[in-house]
């Protein structure tokens, strides 16, 4: 008997001690994720901290927490009773930065270029280079039907986990034909991205691939690796995901992915220095390790002089996507897995450019041939589901039925947001839909969504 209970205030012990281990390593990442996306809501998108709280942060276990935006500083804090302080600072033309591995008057006193924006004013520009509309829609779509899937796509099921469709644009031929926003969003609130920003990084590294500095079958340039196995890794076996690195992309807890994102002072160094699992191409495995190697692979390609403005001047001022702010890590390469806000209207930009080839306005930006092999199924993807940075309908090589949307055609290919961010893109049928949400738990069936929509152009 002595024993047993010997025993079991072992194992107590364990459990207690295993407990407070794993709280000591959440909270920082929960307060981090919160002072994040209290800085970028508040400071980047222009929301009140009311609504962030109330939103963002309303669930559990970010409900415990404390977060407030400071706007004499430009900086947002975060904290569980205290403890775990996290503070990240907005920059203008940068957006918001988490104080990770680097003191507050470091960052503060970093200087890159950034380039503004042209003083253009889009409201007398015809879409897609402004925002400004025909007086007409274009005629053969049954604009009923369209209505009847923006119905379902803001609605809410009724259960405690929510939809939380803020904003959908549906883009047919070139032209806006359908255009909603939920209660306090329009055409010129910037909303996050999440891993969107995943397909940003494509297009970047598209236009350094055209310009003959990158070359995506050779050896991913990254220094660490020039002495092991690693070298082997190409930079398209990034693109595919498959570059055969071990990574944990969990986002339920503590985890590579997690550590990286609110604890790394520079999360392309982290991610690089994950050891060698498997050979490349021979297992997908979804990596946000993965597109922050490439983004600092792209940093080190155009050099500090211009990189902070050459998103801004490659791509999206070119296209007129004005809005768009990519975030850096403390170290100052773009944290190109997670963090870009645009409006929506600029989301279709980008998406639009896509469906074009790379062609915007007779300038190509990135090549036709580009887009062919972003849109070709990554060989160790077993569904087809993936190809450089976007996602794919492509199916099964051996049956396409089986595939993430059966009802929408096999060209389909999007960039794809946790919480319900996608800009999908289906050249057959020339359309290109963007819709941001807010989902938690009840996500809309963007199978019936697409297909419902394709319907209504018959």
């Amino acid at each position: 008997m002595k024993q047993l209970k010997r025993i079991l205030l072992i194992l107590i012990v364990i459990a207690v001690g295993y407990g407070v281990s794993y709280v000591w390593r959440a909270l920082p990442i929960l307060t981090g994720y919160g002072a994040k996306m209290m800085c970028s809501c508040t400071m980047v998108a222009g929301r009140n901290e009311a609504d962030v709280f109330k939103n963002e942060l309303g669930t559990f276990p970010l409900s415990k927490g404390t977060f407030h935006a400071d706007y004499t500083d430009s900086s947002a804090t975060g904290s569980v009773l205290g403890l775990a302080k996290q503070k990240a600072i907005y920059r203008k033309g940068l957006g918001c930065t988490l104080l990770s591995e680097m003191s507050e008057e470091d960052l503060r006193s970093q200087k890159f270029i950034v380039t503004s924006p042209p003083l253009v004013n889009q409201d007398t520009i015809m879409w897609p280079l402004g925002n400004k509309l025909p007086d007409t829609l274009p005629t053969g779509v049954n604009y009923e039907k369209i209505k009847a899937v923006l119905d379902e796509a803001f609605s809410e099921p009724g259960s405690n986990k929510r939809r939380r469709t803020r904003s959908v644009i549906i883009v047919y031929d070139g032209n806006i034909i359908a255009e909603r926003y939920a209660d306090g969003f329009n055409q010129h609130s910037k909303q996050i991205g999440w891993s969107i920003s995943k397909s940003l990084t494509n297009a970047l590294l598209g236009i350094l691939v055209k310009q003959g500095k990158l070359q995506r079958d050779k050896p991913a340039p990254v220094e660490a690796w020039q002495n092991d196995e690693r070298k082997k890794i190409t930079l398209g076996n990034l693109m595919h995901m498959s570059s055969g690195l071990r990574w944990e992309e969990n986002y339920g807890g503590p985890s590579d992915a997690t550590n990286m994102l609110y604890k790394e002072k520079d999360m392309g160094g982290f991610a690089a220095s994950a050891p060698f699992n498997v050979l490349p191409e021979t297992e997908f495995k979804y990596s946000s390790g993965t597109s922050n190697i490439l983004s600092l692979i792209i940093r080190n390609t155009v050099g500090d002089a211009h990189y902070h403005s050459f998103p801004a001047t490659e791509l999206f001022y070119k296209i007129g996507a004005y809005s768009m702010v990519m975030e850096p890590d403390p170290s100052g390469t773009f944290v190109g897995s997670s963090y870009a806000f645009g409006t929506a209207r600029d989301w279709a930009r980008f998406g639009l450019l896509y469906s074009n080839n790379g062609n915007w306005n007779g300038e190509q930006i990135f090549s036709k041939e580009w887009v062919t092999y972003t849109t070709t199924p990554a060989p160790a993807a077993p569904r087809g589901e993936y190809g450089a940075q976007f996602w794919l309908n492509a199916g099964a090589k051996d049956n396409p039925s089986n595939r993430y949307y059966p009802d929408v055609p096999t060209d389909l290919y999007w960039a794809d947001g946790y919480e319900g961010q996608n800009i999908f893109i289906i050249p057959s049928k020339k359309l290109v839909v963007v819709k941001l949400s807010l989902s938690q738990g009840e996500y809309l069936d963007d199978n019936a969504f697409l297909s419902g929509i394709i319907e209504a152009l018959k």
